[in-house]
């Protein structure tokens, strides 16, 4: 389905080639491949008409649909927020707009280091670091009562070009998302986030799968061909003893 109505943009995305140059005057090589890439890319387009902040969006959307991970009245943190296309696709999924009269409203939390523009409907903490202590206590505070249905990360530290260095950093992040959400989780809750190919990996996935039913690695078609970039979901929460 999702292919199907990705070929509509054919069109445009021959059209955004032919504008290419005009626009690459002045820019550095790699901001030119960057800006090359991004006109030619349907995903970005379709956010656009979609109305997401980013792409990324489309990547959340298919592992949604295959696995139906967001539901009406779920409780959803989204770490790495930023811009907030996930956070977006989250309020709409787990009905925290009120949307659907019939159903139960969810509540979506979006976390960031960088700024988050307001989101209809969402709690956002920006320039706020998931890793320390109190941006975790702010979450908690506003959750109250409520347990976490899905965990999101979609997070990645800054890319420094040393490969170890790099692959310590995100698995720093991922630790990190996979201690709060087995705190906060209610059972049977799911988990999503972003990893890099590395030697870490499957030592990840193995820590996940003593709190988790099932954990697998899944690529969405929106994730670049080019890119590193995997994600772990786990799904299956199985709680802990109090």
């Amino acid at each position: 389905m999702l292919t199907r109505k990705l070929s509509t943009f054919g069109g445009a995305a021959k059209t955004f080639a032919k504008v290419v140059p005009s626009n690459l005057k002045g820019k550095s090589k790699s901001s030119q491949e960057w800006l090359t890439r991004q006109l030619r890319d349907p995903y970005v387009e379709r956010a656009k008409m979609m109305n997401y902040r980013c792409r990324s969006a489309f990547k959340l959307l298919e592992v949604d649909q295959k696995y139906a991970l967001i539901k009406p009245g779920h409780t959803v943190i989204d770490c790495g927020a930023a811009p907030g296309s996930w956070t977006q696709l989250a309020v709409k999924q787990s009905n925290a707009d009120g949307s659907l009269s019939n159903k139960p409203k969810g509540m979506v939390v979006g976390v960031d280091l960088l700024q988050i523009y307001p989101i209809e409907n969402a709690i956002l903490f920006g320039n706020s670091d998931f890793l320390r202590k109190e941006t975790q206590d702010k979450i908690r505070a506003c959750l109250g009562d409520r347990r976490i249905d899905c965990v999101l990360s979609d997070m990645a530290p800054n890319a420094t070009g040393i490969r170890a260095l790099d692959q310590d950093n995100i698995t720093t992040l991922c630790y990190s998302v996979l201690r709060f959400a087995i705190l906060m989780s209610t059972p049977n809750a799911s988990l999503l986030m972003k990893v890099w190919d590395n030697g870490d990996v499957p030592k990840l996935e193995k820590s996940i799968l003593e709190y988790y039913q099932t954990v697998k690695r899944v690529k969405p078609r929106a994730s670049r061909d080019d890119s590193a970039e995997n994600f772990i979901l786990a799904r299956g929460f199985l709680g802990i003893e109090s």
